[in-house]
C-alpha cells in the first residue's frame, strides 16, 4: 500500500516523465519511497536531486 500511493503521489507531482534520463530514474525512485515528505512537507526532490 505504501508504494501504490507513492507512485500516485510521485505521478501527481511530476516525477513519473522522461524515464529514458538518469536523474529522471532517480528522482521517480526517491519520489516513490518518500511520498511522504512530497506530499505531507513539500520536499522538492527536483532541486535536492538534480
Amino acid at each position: 500500500m505504501y508504494l501504490v500511493i507513492g507512485v500516485v503521489v510521485a505521478a501527481t507531482q511530476g516525477y513519473l516523465v522522461a524515464w529514458n534520463v538518469p536523474g529522471n530514474i532517480l528522482e521517480g525512485l526517491a519520489a516513490i519511497v518518500l511520498w511522504p515528505l512530497v506530499a505531507l512537507f513539500g520536499v522538492d526532490l527536483h532541486n535536492l536531486i538534480a
